[in-house]
């Protein structure tokens, strides 16, 4: 199932991965996906375009779409 969701901003965490953090449109839950995995990255809960929980997302620097 697809929906439509709006991108808040990129955030890239302590490991490398960037991620992306969106808002679905339809029911305002906010969503955080695996955009890219780092190099250096060996944590297996960090897939590419999967979802990823608050509590795997670690440290972080963020940046917000405009």
């Amino acid at each position: 199932m697809m929906s439509l969701v709006r991108l808040l901003g990129f955030t890239t965490l302590a490991c490398g991965c960037v991620t992306g953090h969106y808002r679905e449109v339809a029911t305002n839950r906010e969503i955080t996906y695996v955009e890219e995995k780092g190099t250096t990255c060996d944590q297996h809960g960090h897939r590419r375009n999967h979802t990823l929980t608050a509590a795997r997302a670690g440290g972080y620097v963020s940046a917000k779409a405009s």
